[in-house]
C-alpha cells in the first residue's frame, strides 16, 4: 500500500520499494511505512494536478505493460464484457493528497519485473538456509521448501484472533503461495510503568534460528522502545522487527509480523502502519488504524475517539475487508511487485487511508501476470477459490467481481 503504498500514507511503500527494485538492501535497512495523513478525505468536485513529471498510461502503454507481445490471453483481457469494466484507469486525483498528486510513478511492468525480482534469478538469494534448485521455472521451483510466515505481535482479541488464521488462507490463496502462522508473541504494556517489554516463553527456544544463544529454561523479557499518554502508547517498529528477526523460521521466505498496536518509528512521526527489513526478509504491520469506530487527530497521535454506534460485526467485517489488502499488498512487495500506475488495481499507492480504503482487492492484467509468472498457478482455478473465501466471508464487492470474470473467461472461451 504504499507508504505502505504512497509515501505520507503513501511513504510506506515507496521506501519498501526502493529496495525490492535494487534487489538487494543494506544491513537492516528500514522502509517506513508511513501514513500521516488520516484524514477522512472529502473527494472535491475538482480534480487537482498530477505530480510533477507524471503522465497517465495510455491504452497502448497498458496493453505493453500487460507483457504479451502478440495477442493477450482470454485470462489477462482488460475489455469490459457485459457492460461490465473490469480495470478502470487509475482515478484522477481529487485532493492534494492523494497518492499521485504527490508522487511522480514511474511503473513496472511485465518485462521489469522479471529482470528486477529477485525470486526468479537463477543464482539464490543471500541469507536463504533452504533447499534451491536454480533451474525451477518459479519460486515454487526453486524453493521448494519455502512458506511465507505470518505471527499476531500482541493481543488480538476473540473475534480479531478469529480471523488471524483466515487472513492467512486468504493470503495462500491469493498469492499461490503456501503460507503458515506461528503462535503469538506475547507483549506486556505496563502503562502505569510506561514500559512495553516482549515476553520470550521457553517454549519459544525451539522456534529460534540456531545461530542464537542457547535456550534457557525461564521466561525473558525484552524492553521494546515505545512511548504512552494516559492509556494510549505506540510500539517503536525497529525494536520489533529485531525481535522478529531472531524468530524467522530456515524455511521462511518472509515473516510477517501483524498487530493491533499502533506503531512510530521516529519520534516526529504521527505513527507509522508498518515497515519493513528487507534484507532480513521481516516486516511488522499494523491493523490499529483500520479499525472503522475510531478516529484519529492530526495533531496528537495519542488523541482517539471511538464511535460506540459501530456494531462489533461491522468493525469486524471492514477491518477484516481493510487486512487483507494490506497483508497481500505488502507481501507482493516484498516478492518484487512494485506499485501499479497502470490501472486501478490492488497494487496502487495510497496517499492516505481514505484513498488505501477505496482501492480494490483485484489484480489488474499487469500485476496477475507477475504474480502467475512468479508462482506458476492457474489464473481461474485461483478466481474460484477466491470466490469460495468471498461468499464464505460476505465480501460483496470481490464476491461480484471475481464471479463476473470467470463467467466472462467461461463465455468468451466457449464461443
Amino acid at each position: 500500500m504504499s507508504i505502505i503504498k504512497g509515501m505520507s500514507f503513501g511513504f510506506w511503500n515507496a521506501i519498501l520499494l526502493y529496495n525490492i527494485k535494487h534487489k538487494q538492501f543494506l544491513p537492516f535497512q528500514l522502509q517506513k511505512l508511513k501514513m500521516p495523513k488520516i484524514k477522512k478525505t472529502k473527494v472535491n468536485s475538482k480534480y487537482v494536478p498530477y505530480a510533477s513529471g507524471f503522465r497517465p498510461p495510455n491504452k497502448d502503454k497498458q496493453l505493453k505493460a500487460i507483457g504479451f507481445d502478440s495477442g493477450v490471453p482470454l485470462e489477462y483481457h482488460a475489455l469490459k464484457h457485459d457492460n461490465f469494466e473490469f480495470f478502470k484507469p487509475v482515478p484522477k486525483p481529487t485532493n492534494i493528497d492523494d497518492w499521485l498528486a504527490q508522487y511522480n510513478e514511474e511503473g513496472q511492468t511485465y518485462k521489469q519485473f522479471l529482470q528486477d525480482c529477485p525470486w526468479i534469478s537463477s543464482r539464490k538469494r543471500k541469507s536463504l538456509k533452504q533447499r534451491f534448485v536454480p533451474e525451477g521455472t518459479n519460486i515454487l521451483e526453486k524453493y521448494p521448501d519455502g512458506k511465507i510466515y505470518i505471527v499476531p505481535v500482541g493481543k488480538f482479541d476473540g473475534h480479531h484472533y478469529f480471523y488471524f488464521d483466515e487472513l492467512a488462507k486468504f493470503a495462500e490463496i491469493y498469492l499461490g503461495v503456501p503460507v503458515s502462522t506461528l503462535p503469538g508473541v506475547d507483549l506486556d504494556v505496563k502503562s502505569n510503568d510506561r514500559k512495553a517489554l516482549w515476553v520470550e516463553h521457553p517454549s519459544e527456544a525451539s522456534q529460534l534460528k540456531s545461530n542464537t544463544k542457547r535456550s534457557s529454561s525461564r521466561t525473558k523479557q525484552h524492553t521494546l522502545e515505545s512511548r504512552f499518554k494516559g492509556t494510549q502508547y505506540q510500539l517503536g517498529v525497529k525494536d520489533l522487527l529485531k525481535m522478529l528477526h531472531l524468530k524467522i523460521p530456515d524455511d521462511a521466505l518472509c515473516l510477517i509480523g501483524l498487530t493491533m498496536s499502533d506503531l512510530f518509528c521516529d519520534d516526529t512521526d504521527l505513527f507509522v502502519a508498518g515497515m519493513a527489513a528487507g534484507n532480513h526478509r521481516v516486516a511488522i504491520f499494523s491493523f490499529y488504524r483500520y479499525n472503522p469506530s475510531l478516529s484519529f487527530s492530526q495533531a496528537d497521535w495519542f488523541d482517539v475517539t471511538m464511535d460506540k454506534k459501530q456494531t462489533q460485526e461491522n468493525i469486524r467485517k471492514i477491518m477484516f475487508q481493510r487486512s487483507c489488502k494490506l497483508l497481500v499488498h505488502e507481501i507482493n512487495h516484498l516478492l518484487g511487485i512494485d506499485h501499479c500506475i497502470f490501472y486501478d488495481c490492488c497494487m496502487n499507492g495510497s496517499g492516505h487511508l481514505s484513498e488505501d480504503f477505496r482501492q480494490p482487492m483485484h489484480l489488474c492484467p499487469v500485476d496477475l501476470h507477475k504474480l502467475q509468472k512468479l508462482v506458476g498457478f492457474d489464473i481461474l482455478i485461483r478466481y474460484n477459490k477466491l470466490l469460495k473465501f468471498y461468499e464464505k466471508h460476505d465480501m460483496e464487492d470481490e464476491k461480484e467481481w471475481v464471479s463476473k470474470r470467470i463467467k466472462m473467461i467461461g463465455q468468451i472461451s466457449k464461443s
